[in-house]
């Protein structure tokens, strides 16, 4: 990530601030840092890094921050499963942490452990993802605004004017914040507008084998389409592996319009070089916001805000240029 990105990041996190003297959110019993030599002791829950090149990203930012050298005592747990998850918070609670971040598989489901938290004087914080749950039950959330990446995109889509859209919606694992966000969009618009057609909706859980057999099995039905909606962009890379596979065209001025989302680098690529049509960007560096807020609620300070939301863009390979893709790309 170029440094005028990370400063624009830093200066996100600056603005929502220090309030000296103050309490923290929620109602946990204080609690004495519990790391080894007086590190904070911090339980990461993740989706597997294995995922998507975003969540690569995202868990090398998290442990390229919080390492003894930085104050923390951190152990790591990583599922796409909600139920294994809740499993792996029950043991980080167990074992005394101070604080308890949190990408959720799945958006229900987490009311009871994190009351045990709270019980247990064990601060969460939930990094980017949202979960249901009363916001009493966590210090903080910084999170992308899924839907909004969602609406960004189909509004994009709609701009096309095509006179048609038969749409392979690629879904990502189902009931995650990130899946809802971006299908939520799309069926709307389809359940709305007669020129609108899902041909294909099923989902790949992130993977891009997965979502090359999905775009191959319409391709062998012989069910016309234009329009390829992936919720990452590793599906969307299996999803055009497809349509090399059988010769049809994608990209700019083709046969069929690809979209993903994440924006890792090489996706960027795929735009300059108007191979795909869009490509949104879901922030994965979050590791600084929730070192910022820890410190905060460290020194006794109160948090000015409770969820914070990073500001994300979408791009088009009409207009995407090199600065872009080295400035964005991840």
């Amino acid at each position: 990530m170029k440094k005028k990105f990370l400063a624009a990041v830093l200066a996100s996190v600056m603005a929502f601030g220090l309030v000296a003297c103050g309490s923290s959110t929620g109602s946990a019993p204080a609690k004495t840092s519990g790391g080894e030599g007086g590190l904070i002791k911090v339980g990461i829950i993740n989706n597997d890094p294995n995922e998507s090149g975003y969540r690569t990203a995202n868990d090398a930012d998290l442990k390229a921050k919080f390492t003894k050298e930085n104050g923390y005592d951190a152990s790591f747990a990583y599922s796409l499963k909600n139920d294994e998850q809740i499993q792996y918070a029950q043991t980080f609670i167990q074992d005394d942490v101070d604080y308890l971040l949190l990408s959720a598989a799945d958006t229900a489901g987490w009311d009871s452990v994190l009351q045990d938290a709270q019980a247990a004087g064990v601060k969460v914080i939930l990094f980017d993802r949202t979960i249901d749950a009363d916001s009493s039950l966590y210090e903080a959330s910084i999170v992308s605004d899924m839907a909004k990446e969602g609406q960004t995109a189909v509004d994009w889509l709609a701009s096309q004017n095509l006179s048609e859209y038969n749409v392979i919606h690629i879904q990502g694992v189902m009931g995650s914040a990130a899946q809802q966000g971006r299908s939520g969009a799309l069926d709307t618009k389809v359940a709305a507008e007669g020129n609108w057609n899902i041909v294909k909706q099923q989902t790949a859980e992130w993977n891009a084998e997965k979502a090359q057999q999905i775009v191959q099995s319409v391709i062998d039905a012989g069910t016309p389409f234009n329009v390829v909606y992936a919720e990452n962009d590793d599906m969307a890379k299996g999803a055009v592996a497809a349509l090399d596979a059988a010769g049809i065209t994608h990209g700019v001025g083709k046969d069929v319009v690809v979209m993903g989302f994440d924006c890792n680098k090489w996706a960027l690529e795929e735009l300059l070089a108007q191979n795909w049509n869009y490509d949104g960007q879901c922030n994965p560096f979050q590791a600084s916001y929730i070192d910022d807020i820890i410190k905060t609620l460290e020194s006794g300070g109160s948090l000015s805000q409770k969820t914070i939301i990073m500001d994300e863009k979408g791009f088009d390979a009409t207009t995407i240029t090199q600065d872009d893709v080295d400035n964005y790309g991840i």
